[in-house]
């Protein structure tokens, strides 16, 4: 099989990665316009505003618009590589802001910064320079790297770009998967980061595309097909697992926090259900509530609700039924969401027979912040009232009289 006609059909959008750089850009740009001052976050910003504007002005159509309303044969070669240089800058400058601390304003980092920024710029003028002596007049599309490969000046202008595309692309994946073995990492950031260090070494797939197609050019062979099918699909393949490691981080722990809300506030449904018989009320309902300030209203409901309890509350049973729960094989912490469970309920059943003890004459009850801090391993409790009447059995149970749990 030709291996260049194998390779003819395989093409990925450029408006795909544009797409995803787009939505990975819209989710940071909110932080990044409250927090300016952060490098991480420019550097962050730049990475992904340089990344749309690559993808877009490098897709055909747009090179072809841009030559057409300048009159300039091929000005989107320089332009393009300019942006491409610049996304390169930005990739440096975020590892720079991430290896530092934020408030870390050394002279070494300075100078790192300043070294970059020098450097690429640098390399932009140079794009320019060499352009504006090369002799390109023939309009090409999606293969001026291969086509003007030997043209005096363009051929330098093409080897620098790569040049500084391979250098900054190397380091930055390097960088990226030391980083990923640092412990203490949060789950959903070393995914993210895993996915920037695979985007960033497929990156690497690009510039080994286009230099072997340049190189076989210098040497009479024809591997365009590296240059014009594969390095670009390599290319956008790269961006989109770049811009998805930007976005996983931000989502993932996201969707963690609501979860992690939303669980709560089911969790909470068995106590919440018995302290609306103490309250004869509800919890507020507002259908507009984020899960945050629902599970807030459950927790304050639930609390208020225990402390009118508090001087029905049996601190002698609930002691009893501790030692109960650790005799039938529970662990402590299990232990102690009966005990404080079977205790609630005794309270709910003697407040309905005695009433009158709600008046303010009444003396206070015992102190209920266990309660408080436990409402929600003792509402799990109540899933289970097979096992608190076990409990409740061997806490009222004479001593002596239930034999000891082996």
């Amino acid at each position: 099989m030709d291996t260049s006609r194998a390779f003819s059909g395989l093409y990925v959008s450029f408006w795909l990665p544009t797409a995803v750089l787009a939505v990975a850009l819209a989710i940071k740009l909110p932080s990044i316009l409250k927090m300016w001052r952060d490098p991480l976050l420019r550097a962050v910003g730049g990475l992904l505003l340089f990344g749309c504007a690559v993808f877009v002005f490098a897709a055909p159509g747009t090179i072809h618009w841009t030559n057409r309303v300048t009159g300039v044969p091929n000005i989107s070669a320089p332009w393009v590589y300019s942006l491409l240089t610049a996304l390169c800058a930005s990739w440096l400058l975020l590892i720079i802001a991430w290896r530092n601390d934020l408030a870390d304003r050394s002279a070494q980092t300075r100078r790192a910064t300043r070294l970059v920024v020098a450097v690429y710029a640098g390399v932009v003028v140079a794009l320019w320079v060499l352009f504006a002596l090369a002799d390109v007049p023939v309009e090409r599309l999606r293969d001026l790297d291969t086509y003007y490969a030997d043209t005096p000046f363009m051929r330098e202008e093409i080897l620098l770009y790569l040049l500084a595309h391979t250098v900054a692309c190397s380091i930055t994946a390097r960088l990226i998967w030391n980083w990923i073995r640092t412990d203490g990492l949060d789950a959903w950031l070393r995914w993210g980061l895993r996915l920037l260090g695979v985007g960033y070494a497929t990156n690497l797939f690009f510039d080994a595309s286009k230099l072997t197609a340049v190189v076989a050019r210098w040497t009479g062979h024809d591997l365009d097909w590296l240059s014009t099918d594969l390095a670009p699909s390599a290319a956008c393949v790269s961006a989109t697992l770049v811009a998805v490691g930007f976005i996983v981080p931000h989502v993932g722990q996201y969707a963690h926090e609501r979860w992690r809300l939303r669980l709560g506030h089911w969790r909470l449904r068995p106590l919440y259900r018995l302290t609306r018989a103490v309250t004869g009320g509800r919890e507020p309902f507002a259908p507009r509530a984020t899960a945050e300030l629902r599970l807030i209203r459950r927790e304050t409901f639930i609390r208020d609700a225990l402390l009118q309890l508090s001087r029905y509350l049996d601190e002698d049973l609930r002691a009893r039924s501790y030692d109960a729960a650790v005799a039938l094989g529970h662990e402590p912490g299990r232990a102690r969401a009966l005990a404080a469970a079977v205790s609630i309920l005794d309270a709910v059943d003697a407040r309905q027979r005695h009433p009158e003890a709600d008046s303010a004459s009444a003396p206070s009850g015992p102190d209920t912040a266990y309660l408080l801090r436990e409402i929600q391993d003792v509402s799990q409790a109540l899933r289970h009232p097979e096992v608190i009447e076990a409990v409740r059995a061997r806490a009222a149970a004479p001593a002596g009289s239930v034999p000891a749990h082996e």
